[in-house]
């Protein structure tokens, strides 16, 4: 090769690298506009043109040869071609060629990639009503996209996790199916579930359910009268307010391990008892209940004496209060302790009840002993007396009590 070819062939070389064609990749949701561009740096009159996934001219220059009405001419220059494509199918997916008449010819590539959004989620639920504690199952469809979606989950503001399925449709068009299993409290209700579709071609695409929960009564025993300590003589106003879902249909007052008081009157949740006395002591309770279930709470009773003002230590631990329970544990008082307390008692009587015997005892002995110590040389008893140790010659001398 001569020294001019090789010079011509560097020169060619140095002026293709120089032009720098260049152009970007398209993203385009379905049904809308695609924008192409072929833009080229120092360019010396080279021609620029537009091809077609196909290799079929689009535009040379500013004119377009292929008869297709949707592309348009956006600009044209010696340095770019820029060209609009609109009402974007899935046929028109594919690399787009920007050509520049060089020597040899300078090619750059764009990418039209179509995005088809998905249809409207659809959300479905197992069941429309929960029980608490039971387990729900809510699934969540995003039909016909392009890519795929992805689907998250959001109860109120805490993020779940979901198991999703990917079918493949025809024209590489996916359906996605995500489902959502979790277990319900009484927390839940009225609480919504989110399903949030994530997808290049949409923003903010998202279905949502409101759960409806079933629980079993909360129930709390509010002491209407008196506002202080329950008192002899004094009445007794309780009033067992329940709520739950559905709403209790039944509120029951009852005494724990003993018969109601003839006179306590109930109406409907409220407990009246008149002329309180120490009878009356014990836990009563109020058991509300519904289709789920049914819940207690309890109110020990303590009546005092009249003139008291404050409860004695050892009975604060049984003054009058409210416990709420719905586990089935009932709150009692401490008999255990009081029993306690009594046997003490009882067995230190005992014991001084013993001490005593063997004292009485002991100086008893010693009286028949010195009486018994002179009747060995004695004609009779008077005798006897007369002659025991450390005996008087005067009988009405010695004096002996007995207490």
């Amino acid at each position: 090769m001569s020294l001019f070819a090789v010079g011509i062939s560097i020169h060619l070389h140095l002026r293709v690298q120089g032009q720098n064609l260049v152009t970007n990749n398209v993203s385009v949701v379905e049904g809308e506009t695609a924008i192409i561009s072929c833009r080229v740096k120092n360019n010396d009159d080279s021609v620029i043109q537009l091809l077609n996934p196909n290799r079929q001219t689009i535009y040379f220059r500013d004119v377009r040869p292929l008869k297709d009405s949707r592309f348009q001419l956006v600009n044209f220059s010696d340095n770019e071609l820029l060209v609009s494509l609109s009402n974007v199918s899935l046929s028109d997916e594919g690399r787009y060629v920007c050509q520049l008449y060089t020597d040899p010819p300078q090619e750059a590539y764009a990418d039209i990639t179509v995005l088809v959004p998905p249809g409207n989620p659809i959300l479905e639920s197992r069941e429309e009503i929960v029980s608490e504690g039971n387990e729900t199952e809510i699934t969540c469809t995003a039909m016909g996209s392009k890519p795929a979606s992805t689907i998250k989950w959001m109860k109120g503001d805490q993020p779940l996790q979901g198991e999703a399925t990917v079918e493949e449709l025809y024209d590489r068009m996916f359906t996605v199916t995500s489902r959502l299993r979790l277990t319900v409290s009484k927390e839940d209700d009225g609480v919504a579930v989110i399903c949030i579709i994530d997808h290049p071609a949409v923003k903010d695409f998202q279905a949502q359910k409101y759960l409806e929960v079933q629980y079993k009564p909360e129930v709390q025993i509010v002491v209407e009268f008196p506002e202080g300590l329950t008192r002899e003589g004094e009445n007794l106003e309780l009033t067992c307010r329940a709520k739950g879902k559905p709403q209790p249909h039944q509120i029951n007052w009852l005494k724990v391990d003993d018969d109601f008081p003839s006179h306590a009157v109930i109406t409907g949740s409220d407990l009246f008892i008149e002329n309180l006395n120490k009878s009356f002591n014990g836990t009563y309770r109020c058991v509300a209940s519904n289709l789920v279930g049914e819940a207690y709470d309890d109110y020990i009773l303590y009546v005092y004496d009249v003139l008291t003002t404050t409860p004695p230590p050892t009975t604060t631990t049984i003054s009058a209060f409210q416990d709420s329970r719905a586990d089935g544990a009932p709150q009692k008082i401490d008999h255990a302790v009081i029993g306690g307390i009594v046997a003490v008692v009882v067995f230190a009587m005992l014991c001084l009840l013993i001490v005593l015997g063997r004292y009485f005892a002991r100086h008893k002995g010693t009286y028949f002993t010195h009486e018994a110590k002179g009747a060995d040389d004695a004609a009779d008893a008077d005798t006897a007396i007369i002659n025991a140790e450390g005996g008087h010659n005067n009988s009405d001398d010695k004096k002996e009590y007995y207490i």
